[in-house]
């Protein structure tokens, strides 16, 4: 069982940044793939970032391509994902979800975290 805590999310104007964490309770989160998800109402669930095990293997969404960056820290057993040039669009509650195959589909992934609110003033 892995248990996952975001934190970081926040508000911020357009334009802006913020960077989420990502910390897992585990010490083999290492195993794992990595991944942020984001909801926002009304909306389909949307993968923004993929990292593999070693953080050499990335894939993002067409949307945050060039403004997103996901990254991890396998010795703090933390993932990250750096947001840059922030659109009103990006609001949305941001879920860390950890899991053994590398992909955007939800269905990869086995553990999921209860999610930090992003949200961009326009």
């Amino acid at each position: 069982q892995v248990q996952l805590v975001e934190s970081g999310g926040g508000l911020v104007q357009a334009g802006g940044s913020l960077r989420l964490s990502c910390a897992a309770s585990r010490r083999a989160s290492s195993g794992y793939v990595m991944a942020w998800f984001r909801q926002a109402p009304g909306k389909e669930r949307e993968c923004v970032g993929v990292i593999g095990r070693s953080g050499d293997n990335t894939d993002y969404a067409d949307s945050v391509k060039g403004r997103f960056t996901i990254s991890r820290d396998n010795a703090k057993n933390t993932v990250y994902l750096e947001m840059n040039n922030l659109k009103a669009e990006d609001t949305a509650v941001y879920v860390c979800a950890a899991g053994f195959y590398f992909g955007r589909s939800a269905g990869s992934y086995n553990y999921w975290g209860q999610g930090t609110q992003v949200t961009v003033s326009s």
